[in-house]
């Protein structure tokens, strides 16, 4: 398995790894068994992202098998309104004793791993990488997971030891944000 960064063309295979597994092409229990994700990636915004370097993918001999996003959140032009929310929580979400506005901080996920990668250790790898790579331009990576999603929680918080600060309401819904330190 190689751990990279996006290229632009692997935008078609990430939109669709996406999909898979977003939110409205779940069942209910499907979510509460093997977690999420939420938002509109299409293969344009993708393609940008990787463009920009905000994307890392597992790379099984070609086949994507996850990918993680990692971008800072001053340059995000439409955030979404978890993000928004998490933008706005800034002052009252703390990060080592001190309001995470005060923070370099870069804005981690959302994560996904191809099923039949899932219990390998990609999660892990992704999350490894991620954390080196965000340690030259922070001192935290901060994710936020909706309430109700246990198997994000159990991956993030129970599992890499991601420390949570507090929660916050976006369109109605609640979220927890969470972070690790990149050092």
């Amino acid at each position: 398995m190689e751990y990279r960064y996006a290229t632009e063309a692997d935008g078609p295979a990430m939109a669709e790894l996406f999909a898979a597994n977003h939110h409205d092409a779940l069942t209910e229990r499907q979510r509460a068994e093997q977690g999420f994700v939420q938002g509109r990636f299409g293969v344009g915004v993708l393609r940008a992202m990787a463009g920009a370097r905000e994307l890392l993918v597992a790379d099984d001999k070609g086949r994507i098998a996850g990918l993680l996003a990692l971008a800072e959140p001053a340059t995000l032009a439409d955030p979404s309104p978890p993000v928004a929310g998490l933008l706005q929580a800034q002052e009252t979400l703390e990060w080592q004793g001190r309001p995470l506005a005060e923070a370099r901080w870069l804005l981690y996920g959302p994560v996904v791993v191809d099923a039949a990668y899932r219990g390998r250790g990609v999660a892990r790898a992704l999350f490894t990488m991620a954390v080196a790579v965000a340690s030259e331009r922070a001192e935290a990576v901060v994710a936020f997971i909706e309430a109700g999603n246990a198997p994000s929680w159990k991956v993030h918080v129970d599992g890499f030891g991601m420390v949570p600060l507090g929660d916050f309401v976006a369109d109605g819904r609640t979220y927890s944000a969470v972070a690790a330190p990149t050092y």
